[in-house]
């Protein structure tokens, strides 16, 4: 896809994850959630790189143009994906910014890797441990997570119709004000297009097994031990004031220094249903480090 951006692969733990970057300075690493990829953050990798920030945009394994491997979907494998790649782009340290299952994975990477990230900002993701006990509490609000515990179904859902259901999901967790605007239906058809890639749709579903599964086994209660701790590095929380999907919760609890802002009138997708006003409360967050 066209832009300012430069797009280029990287070799990372092991695989190939493509990667879209713009600007030179400190390095901010952008993670995209489910059922995004890459493109999602467009916004902020200008408005980052106007800014003085290096932005990197990734697929994450799994999606878009990223190796799709059968396995290492769990949270250890991803968090070394994210670790490797903050290596094999040059950098000493990063700071993460995630969205949804990006943003559950850089509080990951935080809590493993801590030596490579310089901040963590998690939007519409609150702490891993956070939302495994949310889900219990209220597993009518997760459906989706439990649906995608079926094999085989889930895949030829998300395929049926040129992914038809990534179009359903991104509206019914929308806000109404992003619905009806003059992009949303290039966002759909751009979002529906890159979940009909070969192997993204069974990939993506394997995100949710794992986190499901592993909870009933040995690596999930492992993945507990290594997250339960409060971060050494400053945490942005960021939440859609309408979002449907997440639970807005107060992040001071995991980290040492934190700040939670809600954008209003926006649902599951602040950083694209609002991308000026996330984009001011990262470039302030950000810029308390210096250049």
């Amino acid at each position: 896809m066209a832009g300012p951006w430069t797009h280029r692969d990287v070799s990372a733990n092991g695989i190939r994850l493509h990667v879209a970057e713009l600007g030179d300075g400190p390095l901010v690493l952008l993670l995209h959630g489910f059922p995004e990829f890459w493109w999602t953050w467009r916004h902020q990798l200008v408005s980052l790189a106007e800014a003085g920030y290096r932005a990197v945009a990734v697929d994450l394994r799994g999606y878009g143009d990223s190796d799709k491997p059968p396995r290492g979907y769990d949270g250890f494998t991803l968090a070394g994906d994210v670790a490797g790649l903050v290596k094999a782009l040059g950098a000493r340290r990063a700071h993460l910014v995630g969205h949804a299952w990006g943003g559950l994975l850089a509080w990951t990477v935080g809590a493993m890797h801590p030596r490579l990230v310089d901040s963590v900002t998690a939007i519409a993701a609150p702490h891993p441990l956070t939302l495994r006990r949310a889900i219990r509490r209220n597993p009518r609000r997760h459906a989706h997570v439990f649906r995608f515990q079926l094999p085989f179904h889930p895949e030829r859902w998300l395929l049926a119709e040129s992914g038809a259901a990534v179009g359903r999901l991104i509206t019914s967790w929308a806000g109404p004000k992003w619905t009806v605007s003059s992009e949303f239906d290039e966002v759909l058809r751009r979002n529906r297009s890159a979940m009909t890639i070969p192997g993204v749709a069974h990939c993506s579903a394997e995100y949710y097994r794992w986190a499901v599964r592993s909870q009933l086994r040995s690596d999930g209660r492992r993945f507990a031990e290594a997250v339960d701790k409060r971060l050494g590095v400053p945490v942005l929380g960021l939440h859609g004031t309408l979002d449907p999907v997440m639970p807005e919760t107060d992040s001071s609890a995991w980290a040492v220094e934190s700040v939670h802002h809600e954008v209003p009138e926006v649902g599951h997708f602040p950083h694209e249903e609002s991308p000026h006003t996330v984009g001011r409360l990262l470039s302030d967050f950000l810029g308390q480090f210096g250049s």
